[in-house]
């Protein structure tokens, strides 16, 4: 039989979780602050918990899914329920910081539970399936022991390291990318806006450019790792041939009165990588002025 599993918060992530537990063969429990959004689990065939205790009773492995950390805490951190969690698994699937998952498993450590820390890389569709993807960190021994649970979430399951932290970490790594990409294109638009360009035409132009972006990303984060800033025979692009373009697309913004505030911090960093001498290295030498404060 499958090991019995405790979910808390019947969100949109968290009821795919319980979905894809059931469907795994798992006993479920389900608990929410609001009982009628754990209706549906019901009548999939998982147990409705009338509190946070009684469902972390039900189980010997917990999953959070709520919306912060701090809503985290403010369930299992009540007395009565903290008392139960003694010998139980928490698997905390909740967003937060890599400081707040290094606090979280050493505060469950204290109440003599095991506890892995993960974030998850997919909308609730992606629960479930071959492409759903877990970054999971925390003790090697306890990943191993929740592998199966965790497995039944999502076919590509990643355990990250040993430090409870490094999950959390590399979602905001991750993260940092989609929304450059996305803020990216929030920028193309107003441009194509303001330019009467149909935006169907922009659709078109990314699915021929999306290839050299990616190629372009993955150099940049090849030579970064390596330390490869000067330019060399391999180089893709300079800093200079990108600044010179940055000033076209300021120029238009300028003249078409669109909101400067992203194209400000791209102009502050080419600012300070030029300013130490780097206007001729590869684009990549970008990337050791951005761990340092403005």
């Amino acid at each position: 039989m499958q090991p019995a599993i405790s979910v808390l918060g019947m969100g949109r992530m968290g009821s795919a979780l319980a979905h894809a537990l059931l469907k795994a063969g798992h006993p479920t429990t389900v608990w929410n602050r609001t009982p009628a959004k754990a209706a549906p689990l019901a009548a999939a065939g998982a147990e409705v918990a009338a509190s946070v205790r009684n469902a972390v009773a039900a189980s010997q492995v917990v999953i959070v899914n709520v919306s912060d950390y701090q809503a985290t805490q403010s369930l299992l951190r009540d007395k009565e329920v903290a008392g139960a969690l003694e010998g139980r698994l928490i698997i905390e699937l909740t967003s937060g910081t890599p400081d707040g998952g290094r606090e979280a498993h050493g505060w469950a450590q204290r109440q003599g539970a095991r506890y892995l820390d993960g974030a998850i890389l997919a909308t609730p569709d992606f629960i479930g399936t071959e492409a759903g993807t877990l970054l999971v960190s925390g003790p090697s021994a306890v990943f191993e022991e929740g592998r199966n649970v965790l497995g039944a979430l999502g076919g590509n399951v990643q355990f990250i390291g040993e430090d409870p932290g490094l999950a959390n970490a590399l979602d905001s790594a991750v993260l940092a990318l989609m929304w450059g990409a996305l803020f990216g294109a929030l920028q193309s638009i107003a441009v194509c806006r303001a330019e009467a360009i149909d935006l169907g035409v922009l659709a078109r132009q990314w699915t021929a450019t999306a290839p050299v972006v990616e190629g372009l990303v993955s150099d940049l984060i090849k030579r970064s790792a390596a330390g490869r800033y000067d330019a060399d025979a391999e180089t893709l692009s300079s800093v200079s041939p990108h600044y010179s373009a940055f000033h076209h697309l300021v120029d238009l913004m300028e003249a078409r009165g669109i909101d400067r505030t992203i194209t400000g911090g791209y102009e502050a960093i080419f600012r300070r990588a030029i300013e130490a001498g780097h206007l001729h290295d590869d684009f990549a030498s970008l990337s050791q002025f951005m761990g340092q404060p403005a």
